[in-house]
């Protein structure tokens, strides 16, 4: 089953509950495919790597509005955005553990021979085409810099 019937489903799903965090989060997945195969030059349907990378895009948006209003002590506007980016986030491949994206960081790191920062850029691009979908950038970042350092 594609994307867009899964969260269709999902959304009948919702309605039947009255879940209106798990709607909106399910419409801003629908909305945001649509926009997505209506663009131009899109051809109007997406490959399933750029359905990925579509939601990791919907929850990282989440957590990075959910992380400045913390910053700002709105707690109560950023407890909507991470129940939002959770219920996104269930259409995402499982999630590397950081131990096992570790162990992709060394491989890559021991197959071009990086040694130092200036390689980061060629590290982080293998690593992230590699691990698609399976962790966040973020979190890639931060272990292959600590790698090369």
């Amino acid at each position: 089953m594609g994307l867009q019937q899964q969260v269709m489903s999902e959304m009948k799903t919702a309605m039947k509950a009255k879940n209106t965090v798990a709607l909106e989060s399910l419409r801003a997945i629908k909305s945001a495919l649509l926009l997505a195969q209506t663009e131009k030059g899109a051809g109007g349907e997406l490959s399933e790597a750029d359905e990925v990378k579509l939601v990791q895009k919907l929850v990282k948006q989440r957590k990075d509005s959910a992380a400045i209003y913390k910053e700002q002590g709105r707690d109560d506007l950023a407890a909507p955005e991470l129940a939002q980016a959770e219920v996104i986030a269930r259409f995402l491949p499982e999630q590397l553990t950081e131990e096992e994206i570790e162990k992709v960081v060394v491989q890559t790191i021991d197959a071009i021979g990086a040694n130092g920062m200036k390689d980061m850029g060629k590290v982080m691009g293998m690593v992230t085409k590699e691990l698609a979908g399976q962790a966040d950038g973020k979190t890639i970042s931060t272990i292959v810099r600590a790698k090369l350092s």
